[in-house]
C-alpha cells in the first residue's frame, strides 16, 4: 500500500505546511477547522516522534477535542493537561495536590525535551510560574553505582514539596524502610525503588504502586520537585518551550478568553500574564498560529501564511443509501476515502452496506493510499473533513450517524479497593470468633522460654486482655458498624457474645426465610415476556454521548435480561451520585415502551421530578416517546389532563412523587415501574407500590452503593445490578482543610459569584443558622441567602431547593440536608463549617454535590481555631487530610457509605444487627442463613495445618517497623494456599523490604513447611521435649509412602501409629530428634522431604 504522504503532497500548499511544522520560524496556516489541524500536526509529525509540543487553545472544550482527535491519531504520544493550581494566600491543614502533580509532570517534560503534548487553553498557560533555571536547578539526579548521601536526599525530597509516608501510592509520595528508598516522582509515570549498598546505589527499578512489585531495571533516573514557590522571573508555560514546537490555535480567540478571564476577577491579574506579558514568554524557535481565515491582525507579529483549502464533512443524518452513492462520487473523482468507526455494530452494519454497494474496502490500521479501495480505521476522530486538491477524504462515524461516543484517554486507575480488615489501626474494634467484640491495642512481641513471637492484643470489658498469636489472625475480623457508633465490648469467655450472636441469628434467619419465600414466589408469578431489542433500541443507545462504563452495560444487559423473563423483574440498581444510573435506567423505559407498554417512574421530590422530566423529553425526543409529569409545578386543570391521557394510553412514560401511588391514577396498560432514590422512601409507601405492582416489572434505583461481599451473599435472592465505576470526565473538586476565617469565605464566595455561580454553606445547627445567616450578610450586603434545615416541612424545603436551583439566590444555607438531593451544575463550591463533627462518608457525599459540571469545584473543610479537639474529632480531621486526594480517604467514605447502603437495602430491624455483631461477621451470617433457607449444604473448608515448632519466628522491627505493615504481611501469610504463592510472597518481601532478617526467614521456612503439610492431608506439626508429632486429616494423601527409601537414621527415630486398618485412630508420627541435629527447622525439612517419597510402582 502507497503511503497517503504521496497523496497529500501533491498539494504544495500542504507540503509547505508540513515542511514549516519542521523548520525554525512563525507559520499562519489558515484554511482548517476541526479535526483538520489535528490531522496536519499528526501527518508532520509521523517521523520527528521525539519532539515536544505545546499546544494553546481558547476553552475546555477545544482542548477536550485536541486531546480525543490525537488520542486516535497519535496514540504512542503522551498527551498531558496543564491544570490551573490555585496560589493559596490563607495557611492550609491539607489541600487536594492532583493539580500541582499534572503541572510538574508537564513541566518535566517539556525541560528534558521528552516527545508529549502539552495542551492548555488561555487562563492555563498564562499561570505564574518558576521558570525553567529554577526548575532544573531544583532536580535530583540519581544514577547506578553512584555515592549517595541519604539523609541530604531525604532532605532535599522533602524541601522538594516530597511527603514521606508508610507506603508510596501516589505521586509526591516517598518513604524510607532500611536501605530500600522508595519515591514516586512527579516525572514518572511510575514509582522508583531506589536499594543501598552501604552509601551506594546498588539497583534502581521501576514499581508498581497498588502491588509494590518491582517491574523493570534502571541505570539513571530524575526527580524534578513536587511543588515551588514562583520566583520574581513570571515565567510562564511558554517560557517551557525554547526546545518545542509551539502551535496556538485560533489567537484572537485565546486572546479574548483570556481578557475575559483577567476582567472577571481583580486578583487574577496577581496570579496571571495579561496576553501581551504572555507573548513576551513566547521563546519556542518555530510557532504554527492555526486561524480558520486569513487575518491581517491576530495578535502575533512576524508571521508567514500558508493556506490550505480544507471542507467540513456534510451530516449525512443517518442516510447510508446516500452516503454510498456520495462515495461512489468521490471515487469516480480520483479521491481516497478513508473511514473512521468507534462503535463496531454500526461498522459491521456500514459495511454490510458498502458491500451491498460493490464498493471494495479494506480494513487497516495505519494511513495509506488504495486506489478504488475505501480505507476502514477503527478509532474515534471529532468530525471528518474534505481537502479537494490532495484529493483526500475523511469520514467519521458522526458524519453519517449524527452522534458519536465522546471518550477522552482513559485514565489509571488509582488504588486498591479497601481491605477491611487489614487497614486495623490501634484503638480500632475488632471482632473475635469465640470473644466477640474487643478493642485492638497493637501488636506486640511477646518472649515465652526464650522464644519471640507477635501477639495482637485485644482489650476486652473489664481488665480482661487476649493475646492472639499472629498466625491465628484469621480468628479476627475487624469491627464494622454503622458510621458514629460505639460498640458494646464484650466480657472474655464468650457468653456475652452467644447471647448477641444468637438474637442476631434469629433475626438473621427470619429474613433469610422471608427472601427466599418472596424470590420462590416472584419465580411462579406471571408476568410479561418483553421482547427481545428492536433496531430502535440500538439506535436509541448509540445516541447516548458518552462511552459507557463496563458497569453500566453489564448493569443494562442484566436488566434486558430480566425483563425478557415471564417472571415478573424486581431489579435493584445500585450506583454512586453521579455514575450513570438514569441514562441505564432510560434504556430499561424505552424497551418497555417500544413493546407498546406504559412505564412510571416514582421520584422522592417534586424538583427531582421536574429535572427527570427535562432530562427524559430531551433524550427520548427523536423517537416519539411522550413523556409527562404529575407534580406541584402543575395546575388542577393541566394534573387533570395528564391524568386523562395516561387512562387512555396516551402517555408513554409518566413522572411523578408519591401522589403517582394514589387510586386515581390509571394506566392503560402500565408494564414497568422505576423507584428512584429507593432509601428515601417510607414503609408505607413501598408496601403501596408492591401491591400495585405485583405482576409488573420494577426497577429499584438507589444511591448508596453496596457492598460486594453482601451483594454476593444475595445473589439468586434479590435481583441486583451494581454500577461502581465512576464517569471519567469528572475533575478533581480542589479541597481545602483549613481553620474557620470569615476572610477566605468572603473571597470564596465572591470568586463563586464573579463567574456567575453559585455556594452551597453547610451549617449544621438550626438553634443559630439565623445568626450565621446575619454573619454572612454583614460581610457581604448584597449577599441573597436562602435557609434551609430538616425542621421545614417538606413543602418549604422543596420551594427553597427550587428557588435556588432556578438562580434566585446565590447561597444556600443549610444543615447537611444536602448531603443527597439535587443535582445543581451551577452551585460548584462548597463551604463546611465544623467539618470535624462530621462523618466522612457525610462529608464525601456533600462534596459530592460540586464538581458536577465541567467547571472547577472547590470545597472548603473548616473547623474553628479556638476549640480543644476531641480525639476523635481529631481523627477525623486526619482522615479528611488524607480524604483531599481521592486516595486512602475516599474508601473509607465508601465503606462508611456501604455499610448504610445495606442498612437501606435490608430494613432498620437488620441495621442494629449489623451494629451488634459488626458487618464482617453479620455477612457470613446471611450467607449461611440463606443457603440453609434454600436447603443448600454449605462447603466446609478443611482448616489449615497448625505448625507449632517453638522457634523465633516472626516479623521483627528491624525489617518492618509499621505494625499495620506487618499485621498486611502475616494476613498474606494466612491467606496463601500454595508452594507457588509462597514463593511470590517471599519474593515481594525481598523486592520491597530487603533481604529478610534471621527470624523472617524462619517464619517463612515455617509457612513452607505447613504448605507441604497441606499437600500431604497432615492437620497438626507439634514439637515438645525433642519429639515432633504429626497428625493426619486425610490419610488418603499417604497412600503409596515409600517406607522403603526413608533415610535410615531418620527411620530409626521414627515411630508410626494408627491409619488405615487401625479402627478410629488417625494416622500419627512420632520422631525423636536428639540424634538428628540441633536445628528443628533443618531437621523438619528433611522429615517433610521423606514423608514425600512415594512408591512409583
Amino acid at each position: 500500500m502507497k503511503a497517503i504522504k504521496d497523496l497529500l503532497y501533491d498539494n504544495p500548499s500542504f507540503k509547505s505546511a508540513i515542511e514549516a511544522f519542521k523548520q525554525d520560524g512563525k507559520t499562519n496556516i489558515y484554511g482548517l477547522s476541526g479535526s483538520q489541524k489535528t490531522f496536519l500536526w499528526a501527518q508532520a509529525f509521523e517521523a520527528a516522534e521525539e519532539e515536544a509540543t505545546i499546544v494553546l487553545v481558547h476553552n475546555r472544550e477545544e482542548a477536550d477535542r485536541w486531546e480525543r482527535d490525537l488520542a486516535f491519531l497519535a496514540p504512542h504520544k503522551v498527551v498531558r493537561r496543564f491544570p490551573p493550581v490555585d496560589h493559596v494566600q490563607f495557611s492550609t491543614a491539607a489541600r487536594s495536590l492532583e493539580n500541582q502533580a499534572n503541572q510538574m509532570s508537564a513541566l518535566a517534560d517539556l525541560i528534558w525535551g521528552h516527545p508529549s503534548v502539552v495542551i492548555a487553553t488561555a487562563e492555563e498557560a498564562a499561570q505564574y510560574i518558576a521558570d525553567p533555571d529554577q526548575l532544573k536547578a531544583c532536580v535530583l539526579h540519581i544514577n547506578l553505582g553512584e555515592e549517595l548521601n541519604r539523609d541530604s536526599l531525604l532532605e532535599e525530597l522533602v524541601s522538594n514539596g516530597y511527603e514521606r509516608v508508610d507506603q508510596v501510592e501516589q505521586r509526591g509520595h516517598f518513604a524510607v524502610r532500611g536501605d530500600i528508598i522508595d519515591i514516586f516522582p512527579v516525572n514518572e509515570d511510575k514509582p522508583v525503588r531506589i536499594e543501598l549498598f552501604g552509601d551506594q546505589v546498588d539497583t534502581i527499578r521501576h514499581f508498581d504502586e497498588v502491588s509494590q512489585r518491582s517491574i523493570d531495571s534502571l541505570d539513571t533516573f530524575n526527580v524534578a520537585p513536587f511543588s515551588m514557590i514562583s520566583s520574581d522571573n513570571l515565567a510562564t508555560l511558554l517560557s517551557y518551550g525554547k526546545n518545542a514546537l509551539l502551535v496556538v490555535d485560533e489567537p484572537l480567540r485565546v486572546q479574548e478568553a483570556l481578557k475575559k478571564y483577567l476582567k472577571e476577577d481583580p486578583d487574577h491579574h496577581k496570579s496571571h500574564a495579561d496576553w501581551s506579558a504572555l507573548t513576551r514568554t513566547m521563546v519556542a524557535k518555530r510557532q504554527i498560529a492555526y486561524t480558520f481565515m486569513q487575518q491581517r491582525s491576530m495578535g502575533l507579529p512576524g508571521f508567514s501564511s500558508i493556506g490550505i483549502q480544507g471542507k467540513s464533512m456534510t451530516s449525512f443524518e443517518r442516510q447510508v443509501p446516500i452516503f454510498i452513492e456520495e462515495v461512489k462520487n468521490w471515487h469516480k473523482l480520483g479521491h481516497q476515502v478513508v473511514l473512521v468507526m468507534n462503535n463496531r455494530q454500526r461498522k459491521e452494519s456500514l459495511l454490510a452496506a458498502l458491500a451491498e454497494g460493490s464498493i471494495r474496502y479494506e480494513e487497516v490500521d495505519h494511513w495509506g493510499l488504495k486506489k478504488n479501495v475505501v480505507l476502514v480505521m477503527q478509532g474515534l476522530l471529532t468530525d471528518g473533513f474534505e481537502l479537494p486538491h490532495s484529493h483526500f477524504i475523511l469520514v467519521t462515524e458522526g458524519n453519517i450517524y449524527g452522534t458519536q461516543k465522546k471518550r477522552l484517554r482513559r485514565k489509571q486507575e488509582k488504588g486498591q479497593e479497601i481491605n477491611y480488615f487489614t487497614d486495623l489501626t490501634v484503638g480500632d474494634y475488632v471482632v473475635h470468633a469465640l470473644h466477640g467484640i474487643g478493642k485492638y491495642l497493637g501488636l506486640k512481641t511477646i518472649e515465652i522460654e526464650g522464644k519471640h513471637k507477635d501477639y495482637i492484643e485485644i482489650a476486652y470489658a473489664g481488665t480482661d486482655r487476649l493475646f492472639l498469636p499472629a498466625d491465628h489472625l484469621d480468628q479476627l475480623q475487624k469491627y464494622i458498624g454503622n458510621e458514629g457508633d460505639v460498640p458494646r465490648i464484650h466480657k472474655m469467655g464468650g457468653a456475652d457474645w452467644r447471647k448477641v450472636k444468637a438474637k442476631a441469628q434469629k433475626s438473621i434467619d427470619d429474613l433469610a426465610d422471608k427472601l427466599v419465600e418472596l424470590y420462590a414466589k416472584r419465580e411462579i408469578a406471571e408476568g410479561f415476556a418483553f421482547p427481545e431489542d428492536t433496531p430502535w433500541q440500538a439506535e436509541f443507545e448509540e445516541a447516548f454521548p458518552y462511552e459507557e462504563t463496563p458497569d453500566q452495560l453489564v448493569a443494562t444487559a442484566e436488566i434486558k435480561e430480566s425483563m425478557e423473563r415471564q417472571q415478573p423483574m424486581d431489579r435493584l440498581l445500585c450506583g454512586d451520585v453521579g455514575f450513570g444510573k438514569t441514562e441505564v435506567a432510560m434504556r430499561a423505559i424505552f424497551k418497555a415502551v417500544m413493546a407498546g407498554k406504559q412505564v412510571a417512574v416514582l421520584v422522592p421530590t417534586t424538583v427531582l421530578a421536574q429535572q427527570h422530566f427535562q432530562t427524559f423529553s430531551d433524550r427520548f425526543a427523536h423517537w416519539g416517546v411522550h413523556v409527562d409529569v404529575l407534580n406541584r409545578f402543575r395546575s388542577a386543570a393541566e394534573k387533570k389532563e395528564t391524568l386523562k391521557k395516561t387512562a387512555e394510553g396516551q402517555v408513554d412514560v409518566l413522572i411523578g412523587t408519591h401522589s403517582l401511588l394514589n387510586a386515581k391514577v390509571k394506566f392503560k396498560n402500565l408494564g414497568l415501574l422505576v423507584v428512584d432514590e429507593e432509601q428515601r422512601f417510607g414503609v408505607a409507601q413501598k408496601e403501596k407500590w408492591k401491591e400495585w405492582a405485583n405482576n409488573i416489572d420494577v426497577l429499584t434505583l438507589s444511591a448508596t452503593p453496596i457492598p460486594r461481599t453482601l451483594h454476593m451473599s444475595l445473589v439468586g435472592v434479590r435481583e441486583m445490578s451494581v454500577i461502581s465505576t465512576p464517569p471519567e470526565d469528572r475533575l478533581p473538586v480542589q479541597t481545602y482543610v483549613v481553620e474557620y476565617d470569615m476572610g477566605i469565605i468572603t473571597d470564596a464566595i465572591r470568586r463563586e459569584l464573579q463567574r456567575g455561580g453559585q455556594v452551597f454553606f453547610v451549617y449544621n445547627r438550626v438553634a443559630s443558622i439565623g445568626h450565621m445567616e446575619e454573619v454572612l450578610t454583614q460581610a457581604m450586603p448584597d449577599l441573597r441567602v436562602a435557609i434551609a434545615h430538616g425542621q421545614m416541612t417538606g413543602r418549604q424545603i422543596e420551594n427553597i431547593m427550587t428557588d435556588f436551583y432556578e438562580g434566585h439566590y446565590d447561597v444556600l444555607l443549610s444543615t447537611s440536608i444536602i448531603e443527597t438531593g439535587l443535582d445543581i451544575p451551577n452551585a460548584n463550591t462548597i463551604i463546611i463549617y465544623d467539618a470535624d463533627r462530621l462523618g466522612l462518608s457525610q462529608l464525601y457525599q456533600m462534596r459530592g454535590r460540586v464538581g458536577r459540571s465541567r467547571r472547577r469545584a472547590y470545597a472548603y473543610f473548616m473547623y474553628r481555631p479556638d476549640k480543644l479537639l476531641t480525639e476523635q474529632a481529631e481523627k477525623r480531621l486526619k482522615a479528611i487530610e488524607e480524604f483531599t486526594e481521592l486516595g486512602a480517604g475516599f474508601k473509607l467514605a465508601m465503606r462508611d457509605l456501604e455499610i448504610r447502603g445495606a442498612g437501606n437495602l435490608l430494613g432498620s430491624q437488620q441495621h442494629g444487627n449489623i451494629a451488634a455483631v459488626g458487618f464482617g461477621t453479620y455477612v457470613t451470617m446471611l450467607e449461611e442463613a440463606v443457603a440453609k433457607a434454600q436447603h443448600k449444604e454449605v462447603e466446609v473448608v478443611p482448616p489449615d495445618p497448625a505448625v507449632d515448632l517453638e522457634v523465633d519466628a516472626f516479623i521483627d522491627d528491624a525489617y518492618i517497623k509499621d505494625s499495620a505493615r506487618k499485621i498486611s504481611i502475616y494476613q498474606r501469610l494466612l491467606k496463601v494456599k500454595s508452594l507457588g504463592e509462597l514463593n511470590d510472597l517471599t519474593d515481594e518481601l525481598v523486592d520491597r523490604f530487603g533481604t529478610p532478617t534471621d527470624p523472617v526467614e524462619r517464619l517463612l521456612r515455617v509457612a513452607k513447611i505447613k504448605e507441604e503439610a497441606r499437600l500431604l492431608g497432615i492437620k497438626s506439626i507439634l514439637f515438645r521435649n525433642d519429639t515432633i508429632t504429626i497428625q493426619w486429616q486425610d490419610e488418603s494423601k499417604m497412600v503409596g509412602w515409600d517406607l522403603g527409601s526413608i533415610d535410615q537414621a531418620l527411620w530409626k527415630s521414627m515411630k508410626i501409629l494408627g491409619g488405615q486398618g487401625q479402627a478410629g485412630q488417625p494416622l500419627m508420627v512420632y520422631i525423636y530428634t536428639k540424634s538428628l541435629g540441633t536445628d528443628i527447622l533443618t531437621v523438619m525439612d528433611r522429615v517433610m522431604k521423606n514423608l514425600a517419597l512415594r512408591d512409583i510402582d
